[in-house]
């Protein structure tokens, strides 16, 4: 004969006993029938309550998807972005700005006419999305529409004209795009020479060159560089060049690299959040060489490089479509250091218009005084007292460039070019074969995406 608990009414507790007995007594005095205690109803009632909670929450599970695909999808085709930079940049950009004075002054560069010479841009990302670009130039495939196949240039863009995600230093300029620099991270000399001299013709206030190559042979006496002759012309105009000093710090060759070694060219080199050197920056010869490559002495305001800026780990805009798979990144590199000193200068120039090349006072004179300017009011490390080969004059600081120069147009004193400020164009126009690239990081790339 089965036991109950054969037949599976309880599990041996003494409460179940108990209950299966009270029931048989009321059975027997009040006639009524044995309650059922099967364990498989109680176990089917489980596996069915687990199968539908399971089966709902594969539901949300397989709806959740659909919805990130789709919204995925939707971002794409609509050119939405979701989200923005990390945090980590948005505390480097605003570090940086602390750094340079950018946070003590106002101005964003209205009016004045700014000309990028690098790999192009891409108008499609999120932090472009409100730029209207005033030109373009294609050297390399002569392309009528802006594009970006290498990256840098859309970097170096970001740090001075980004809105909404990232925020450029003098977003307000009229931005000219001079593509010379192709796919794989160089130009040619008569490439880049050309692109100078366009946006000169553009009327551009400021160039911004952040790339550099080996100097022409007899730099600083005569030049037979195509690209150095076109940014000595274009200062002639009274255009400000501003150009990387190079990345070889950590195995430099003992100069600038060209064309920030030209006279009046503004060349910068870079530093760390904390005002440091960044180990990659080259140094300034500023003591005049016979070989390999003869140069004069330098003398003040034109000892290389002028000054420093952000130059390491530089919250940039990764162009679309790359490896990177990320709209933000950083650089390093003389490169980001220079597009700070360009858009800082655009902010300098808005409000003092007397010095921009088609102010009452501009022209080569104009140059020699900012280049005059930046040597007394850049900040120099502790226990510097004169120019410093890493160094220059000390970091940029836009708030004592204004303080110096009057804090509007009307506090600002006139000054003329001196009547031999301008240089003749050495007689040969031989272009040079030399190839020249963006400044990079040592040893691959310049710019790197967040994680």
């Amino acid at each position: 004969m089965r036991t109950m608990a054969e037949r599976g009414w309880w599990k041996s507790s003494d409460d179940d006993i108990a209950d299966v007995a009270e029931a048989f007594e009321a059975e027997h005095t009040e006639g009524e029938p044995v309650p059922s205690f099967d364990a498989t109803d109680e176990d089917a009632q489980v596996r069915d309550a687990l199968g539908i909670v399971i089966g709902v929450s594969a539901g949300l599970i397989v709806l959740l998807s659909v919805a990130v695909v789709l919204l995925w999808l939707w971002a794409g085709m609509e050119g939405v972005n979701i989200g923005g930079p990390p945090s980590s940049l948005l505390t480097w950009e605003e570090e940086y700005r602390d750094l340079t004075g950018l946070n003590d002054v106002e101005g964003d560069g209205t009016g004045v006419v700014l000309c990028i010479v690098d790999s192009g841009i891409d108008l499609g990302h999120p932090d472009l999305g409100q730029l209207e670009l005033a030109g373009w130039m294609d050297a390399v495939d002569g392309l009528e529409q802006p594009y970006d196949n290498e990256g840098h240039g859309t970097a170096m863009a970001g740090i001075i004209v980004a809105q909404d995600g990232l925020q450029g230093i003098a977003p307000g300029v009229s931005l000219l795009v001079a593509k010379a620099i192709g796919e794989e991270g160089t130009g040619s000399d008569d490439q880049i020479a050309d692109a100078v001299d366009w946006c000169v013709e553009q009327q551009a206030d400021v160039i911004s060159l952040s790339l550099g190559g080996d100097q022409g042979f007899g730099s600083g006496f005569f030049s037979t560089d195509a690209l150095e002759q076109a940014a000595e012309d274009a200062i002639d105009e009274g255009v400000y060049v501003v150009a990387a000093a190079g990345n070889d710090g950590e195995d430099d060759d003992g100069d600038v690299e060209s064309p920030g070694s030209v006279e009046d060219v503004i060349c910068v080199g870079g530093i760390t959040r904390y005002g440091n050197i960044w180990v990659g920056s080259s140094e300034g010869d500023n003591n005049g060489r016979i070989w390999p490559n003869p140069i004069l002495p330098r003398d003040d305001p034109d000892k290389k490089p002028e000054l420093v800026a952000p130059g390491h780990e530089v919250p940039v805009l990764m162009a679309g479509g790359l490896e990177s798979g990320t709209w933000w990144g950083w650089s390093s590199g003389t490169s980001a250091a220079t597009a700070w000193v360009s858009g800082a200068l655009a902010v300098v120039l808005e409000a003092h218009p007397e010095m921009q090349r088609e102010g009452p006072s501009g022209g080569a004179g104009a140059v020699a005084q900012m280049k005059a300017v930046i040597m007394e009011n850049s900040q120099m490390k502790d226990g510097q007292s004169e120019h410093d080969d890493h160094n220059g004059y000390g970091h940029l600081r836009v708030d004592l460039l204004l303080q110096a120069l009057g804090n509007s147009s009307d506090d600002s004193s006139e000054f003329e070019a001196s009547a031999d400020s301008t240089s003749e164009r050495p007689l040969t126009d031989e272009l040079q074969v030399a190839r020249r690239s963006t400044a990079r990081v040592p040893p691959v790339n310049s710019t790197k995406p967040s994680e």
